[in-house]
């Protein structure tokens, strides 16, 4: 008998594996997959995971956040979507930090996050 063993991550989530790539939680998961409908119904045009923002101030390196979901939508915006069940202290850091250096180089991207 084979017996699987669930992955956890440092705050007790269970990893969920779907379409080949690990997410960090099931609900992360299942946001990608409702993404996936969403690409389907054509009701926006991609997506993409975990990309990696540097966050900088005066031209110094602060640090990496690396944001769940990069959203294309069909009228060419571009969303970024933290998934969160969640919300520690560090994290609602580089978050406002991420809001207030976007908004103000990019105010035209919209920033959400999905609890």
């Amino acid at each position: 008998m084979i017996y699987y063993q669930q992955r956890y991550n440092k705050y007790r989530n269970v990893s969920k594996e779907y379409n080949g790539h690990f997410y960090d939680s099931k609900f992360e998961a299942s946001y990608a997959k409702d993404l996936d409908l969403r690409v389907k119904a054509k009701d926006i045009k991609s997506w993409e995971r975990q990309i990696k923002i540097e966050l900088e101030i005066y031209g110094k390196h602060i640090c990496n956040y690396f944001v769940d979901f990069k959203i294309l939508h069909n009228d060419g915006t571009i969303e970024y979507v933290e998934v969160k069940g969640l919300e520690l202290p560090l994290w609602r850091f580089k978050w406002k930090l991420f809001e207030a250096i976007w908004n103000e180089e990019q105010p035209e991207i919209k920033l959400t996050v999905v609890k």
